[in-house]
């Protein structure tokens, strides 16, 4: 396969950029042959992945978080009908935060392991999910969610997963809720907002499983929304957001979780968007959401 590592160094607050040593190493120890290039600025992911897509690369390896993934998977997509095969194989050597989707869907931390189970050139088809005109793989959210994602990016003072606790502390000291009209393949809502993640995978934010029982590979979206009018109420679902099975927030009054392959929020004011973590230029008030069933060919074992 003629491979393409895109290493994004800022990711994990540069942590990225210190251990990819260790990871070409591992790459290397594993017999994994590659081009490397190297992100340099917002955005610039996206390029170097649309780049590689024309000059024939058809496996492309994230170094970086998932961030980075979503910037590979829409520069990969430039260019894609969406209806032939989607363009490359990915893989990714996990070098991000929170890590998420690796999580999700069994690809080890362990930068050996994980150099290895590239190796073996297995892959398993992941679906992939569309908001609008961008594309992601773990998750995506319009409301409280993205508002967290806003005040995590401003906190400069503490560093990993905390930090993504301390911003929905924050944000829900704000107290932010819209009205909303949401329609999908089995039903609709109206009514007040104070949330709406939608999942491909279970975990958001290294400890959040805002769409518990999301399968990134049933073909199917999972989305969450709820409404609390206080700001003691969302106090009291935000532990219950960190619980992965039993006692998770989905089977609290107000709560509501469903499957679906289409979904459209129209919100009465803008909310922050974001898909995988990187948010929307633009705050937004209507949200299209579908999903690719199988479209990613990904390099991990498949465990089915």
């Amino acid at each position: 396969m003629k491979t393409k590592v895109l290493l994004n160094p800022y990711s994990n607050r540069w942590n990225s950029q210190k251990r990819w040593t260790e990871a070409e190493t591992a790459l290397r120890a594993a017999g994994v042959d590659f081009d490397l290039s190297i992100s340099e600025h917002a955005d610039h992911l996206v390029e170097l992945a649309a780049d590689s897509v024309k000059q024939g690369f058809t496996t492309l390896i994230v170094a970086g978080g998932d961030g980075s993934i979503g910037e590979v998977i829409n520069g990969a997509a430039q260019g894609w009908d969406e209806k032939s095969p989607f363009p490359i194989t990915l893989g990714v050597i996990p070098l991000g935060t929170a890590n998420d989707l690796c999580d999700n869907i069994g690809i080890p931390r362990d930068l050996s392991a994980a150099a290895q189970m590239i190796a073996k050139g297995k892959t398993r088809g992941l679906d992939l999910g569309k908001c609008n005109e961008r594309y992601f793989l773990n998750n995506s959210a319009a409301g409280l969610e993205p508002y967290v994602t806003t005040k995590q990016e401003k906190i400069k003072w503490i560093s990993g997963v905390p930090r993504y606790l301390v911003a929905a502390v924050q944000a829900i000291m704000d107290g932010p809720s819209w009205n909303a009209r949401l329609d999908w393949d089995g039903g609709s809502y109206e009514g007040a907002l104070s949330l709406v993640s939608v999942g491909n995978g279970p975990r958001t934010g290294g400890i959040f499983y805002m769409t518990p029982h999301a399968d990134p590979f049933d073909g199917k979206l999972t989305f969450v929304y709820g409404y609390r009018s206080t700001r003691m109420g969302m106090f009291q679902v935000l532990p219950n957001a960190m619980k992965p099975g039993k006692g998770n927030m989905v089977e609290m009054e107000g709560i509501h979780e469903f499957h679906c392959t289409r979904l459209k929020i129209h919100l009465d004011t803008p909310s922050p968007a974001h898909t995988d973590g990187e948010v929307f230029d633009a705050w937004l008030t209507d949200f299209d959401y579908k999903i690719f069933p199988s479209a990613v060919q990904m390099l991990i074992v498949d465990k089915k």
